[in-house]
């Protein structure tokens, strides 16, 4: 199975925000990641559900919207309406994380809980059930272009033997290169989110490509 590519437009030019979700899409990118940050739960802020909305007519891809928010329950309504695909919420930020799972899959969206570098892969046990994605962050989150955490690749095989058969992505977010990708499928990934990796040269589609180890 060939993994997926979710480019982050968090290290696209934010001034052609949908010029740029149209490139990756044209050049291959399978979902596009969307970072939300609130300046409480990560030391940076982002967008909100009215860019998202603005975006949505530029692509049919997948939005992959990722809530870096604290408290996240208050707000995924607004983003499911937006136009998201797939909400994923912070274990850490979440003290009601079954209702807030429940919440993203009764408005029609895809469920996925995120986990710091820090955090053990012991949170998913209860909630396994009720997920369609579950987002391994291989950076501290709330800044690009940082270096990947090696001790990351070893939680991912962890987390994929938790999966089983289960439907579930396996996606890592942060640092991710075209010489670390291919650990991390063999440790069971199926999906990585790409900034700096996709945006660093106007050859999108070579990047995305590299990563995929085509």
């Amino acid at each position: 199975m060939t993994v997926k590519i979710a480019p982050s437009i968090l290290s696209a030019d934010f001034a052609r925000l949908g010029e740029e979700v149209r490139a990756i899409d044209q050049a291959g990118g399978d979902w596009i990641h969307i970072d939300v940050m609130d300046g409480h739960f990560v030391p940076n802020l982002t967008i909100g559900p009215a860019v998202i909305k603005a975006l949505r007519p530029h692509t049919a891809r997948p939005f992959d919207v990722h809530l870096m928010i604290d408290p996240a329950q208050p707000f995924i309504e607004d983003y499911a309406k937006a136009g998201a695909d797939y909400i994923t919420v912070h274990a850490e930020a979440d003290l009601h994380i079954d209702r807030s799972l429940q919440l993203i899959r009764s408005l029609g969206k895809k469920a996925g809980l995120s986990l710091n570098p820090a955090t053990p892969e012991s949170v998913l046990e209860y909630v396994l059930d009720r997920l369609d994605l579950i987002l391994v962050m291989s950076v501290n989150p709330g800044f690009g272009g940082q270096s990947f955490i090696e001790s990351q690749v070893e939680k991912v095989a962890r987390i994929r033997q938790m999966i089983g058969d289960r439907p579930i992505e396996l996606e890592v977010d942060g640092g991710v290169t075209a010489e670390i990708a291919p650990r991390l499928i063999k440790a069971g990934a199926t999906a990585f989110v790409a900034g700096s990796a996709v945006f660093k040269t106007p050859d999108y589609a070579g990047n995305i490509a590299a990563l995929r180890g085509l």
